[in-house]
């Protein structure tokens, strides 16, 4: 087998869309929005919607990665850096439930489910800061912005230095048994 799953394949795609767009839209939307500007419950309510929509599909690509069948770990032929490659994904997962956790966790203490889905008519807290919940949030998402960035780098080294064919597994196609 040389490619994953289509259903890991799409999830994979859209993950990477959703996960990019929230870190776009926590750190420059709303880290740039002033808490009293109407336009903040609106942009609240789209990044906890991405937010929770990310937690769900990747409780659906965990059980997919363990139910289907998936190409053998990559070999460039070091053992650390095979084996860091492996451990690499799973900490990316686990920066993603725990980033959605953070985020789950700053709303509730700030009582945003309420105010941003509910309709309260309360205000939004004058600041976030106060929040431990939210320096875990801002901390997380610098760390997973970190891993994203050298995830692409190694995706792109291995297209075009080692030209391994190994971004070709995680796209769309046939899947050839070996």
């Amino acid at each position: 087998m040389t490619r994953y799953h289509p259903v890991l394949v799409i999830l994979h795609w859209l993950l990477a869309a959703m996960i990019i767009g929230g870190l776009i839209m926590g750190g420059n939307v709303l880290a740039e929005t002033a808490n009293d500007d109407p336009f903040k419950l609106t942009a609240l309510g789209l990044h906890m919607g991405i937010g929770i929509a990310i937690l769900l599909l990747m409780g659906v690509r965990i059980v997919a990665r363990v139910l289907t069948a998936k190409p053998p770990h990559a070999d460039i032929g070091n053992p650390v850096l095979n084996k860091a490659g492996v451990w690499t994904h799973w900490i990316f997962y686990l920066l993603v439930f725990a980033m959605a956790g953070s985020g789950l966790a700053l709303a509730n203490l700030a009582g945003l489910p309420a105010i941003v889905f509910g309709g309260s008519g309360d205000p939004l807290p004058a600041d976030f800061n106060g929040f431990a919940a939210r320096g875990v949030h801002g901390a997380l998402a610098t760390l997973l912005g970190l891993f994203l960035i050298a995830h692409v780098a190694a995706g792109l080294y291995h297209q075009f230095i080692r030209r391994d064919g190994l971004f070709g597994r995680m796209w769309f196609g046939g899947r050839q048994d070996n």
